[in-house]
């Protein structure tokens, strides 16, 4: 990369990599994967990190850009009813309702560059550049301002990989995997010459595409993808040492001329099997459907005491608040306390799968608590939870191989942070070195 020199003034890096566990990245600090971030380790506090429920990249994105729990930023996942429905919508960028930490330093009259930053589509406006990720569909709706899209299309940006392909053809995962990283690192360039900054953050997502797909490949030495995935990861030590490098020479590795910061959005782990949480309701007796083989939640029946949306998150079908209501507000209660203490006896094969069910307000705070779950599910590592109502066993697997795990991310930062760190810590810290 090449980058003009810098004005004098305090400014603040950010490298996001997507799924990336602090147990994996030690792991890789040890054996010598990756040594440019060994050696940035070894100047800082590597430090673990939990973050919000459920542990999904939409959910966690938006705790980290806003500071805040669902029940304050009202992301509550992928996808969610509409008010007084079973119809599903999918919240989007429009739907945040806390401000993001780059609005705040925005109005202090900070620049801002953000690029490939998951759960800000449609993009909007921010004082600098936004670039949106994950789950952006259409490139002139996810940059601003908009006379940067051209551009970007002109040296081979590309938002995100075609996941189903992918899916299918691990070559072409790793070929775009390569592609995408590449296109990454050319942003960045561009942004980084282009632009007077005070923030810049840039945001790796072909990590928790690889750990979805051949997760059990980095277990297994002998897989046939073994090599690529440590290989891709050494591509992407590489891209952490040529921006930790121009920042370090540009600050000259002052704390008061620059800080630089890494973290992820959730750690991963190997599925064993995948959980079907509707059909484990309809087993118990809590979930009906007026007829055979539905194909949603829109289809339950007036009978129905509870229902499940991906990945973990259990309503209770209250009277009044769903067209179909037949939960009294004084049974709720009971009816929470019934299904959670099933959950937490639920086994496989002897094993437990349940790590805790968490009551809505022991994890959400805020002013639309409301509008989320009345229960939390945490799975033990390995029981992948999912929404599906089309499922005829509670116990399945898919072509999948790597799930998320909500207490093994990761933060590194030149200071040590406080103990029981979480993803909502991180935009306060960002936002401290601005004082």
């Amino acid at each position: 990369m090449a980058f003009f020199k810098r004005k004098k003034k305090k400014r603040v890096c950010v490298v996001g990599i997507d799924g990336v566990p602090y147990s994996l990245l030690r792991r890789f600090v040890r054996d010598g994967t990756m040594p440019a971030f060994a050696d940035i380790a070894a100047k800082g506090s590597l430090s673990k990190m939990k973050v919000t429920l459920p542990e999904i990249s939409s959910v966690s994105w938006s705790s980290f850009m806003t500071g805040a729990n669902p029940g304050t930023h009202g992301i509550f996942g992928f996808v969610d009813l509409k008010e007084n429905s079973y119809k599903m919508t999918f919240p989007s960028f429009k739907d945040l309702r806390a401000p993001t930490f780059w609005d705040k330093l925005g109005e202090k009259g900070k620049k801002c560059i953000v690029i490939n930053q998951p759960s800000t589509y449609p993009a909007k406006a921010i004082n600098g550049v936004l670039v949106s990720g994950f789950v952006a569909i259409d490139m002139a709706k996810a940059v601003t301002p908009v006379s940067y899209v051209e551009k970007l299309k002109g040296i081979g940006y590309q938002i995100d990989i075609d996941t189903q392909r992918a899916r299918e053809d691990h070559h072409f995962l790793f070929r775009e995997l390569d592609r995408t990283t590449r296109a990454r690192e050319k942003a960045v360039e561009f942004f980084w010459e282009k632009e007077e900054w005070d923030y810049f953050q840039v945001v790796i997502t072909g990590t928790d595409r690889l750990h979805h797909f051949l997760w059990d490949s980095l277990l297994d030495e002998g897989h046939p993808y073994h090599h690529q995935f440590i290989d891709y990861y050494r591509k992407i030590d590489s891209f952490i040492k040529k921006v930790y490098d121009r920042f370090e020479k540009e600050t000259g590795g002052d704390p008061s001329q620059g800080e630089f910061f890494m973290l992820s959005d959730h750690g991963f782990t190997l599925i064993k099997k995948e959980v079907y949480l509707n059909r484990w309701l309809e087993e118990q007796g809590f979930l009906k459907f007026d007829f055979p083989n539905p194909e949603s939640v829109e289809q339950i029946s007036e009978k129905t005491k509870a229902f499940v949306l991906d990945p973990s998150r259990i309503y209770i079908n209250i009277k009044g608040k769903y067209p179909k209501g037949s939960v009294d507000k004084a049974e709720a209660e009971g009816l929470k306390n019934e299904i959670k203490a099933r959950l937490e006896g639920l086994k496989f094969e002897g094993e437990k799968i349940i790590e805790k069910v968490f009551l809505r307000d022991e994890v959400y705070s805020g002013p639309f608590v409301g509008q989320g779950p009345d229960l939390v599910v945490l799975s033990k590592p390995g029981f992948d939870l999912k929404g599906s109502v089309a499922k005829k066993e509670v116990f399945g697997k898919t072509k999948l191989a790597g799930m998320h795990t909500w207490d093994d991310a990761f933060f590194w930062s030149r200071e040590k942070p406080k103990d029981d760190l979480n993803i909502t810590d991180l935009a306060e810290i960002i936002l401290k070195k601005f004082e």
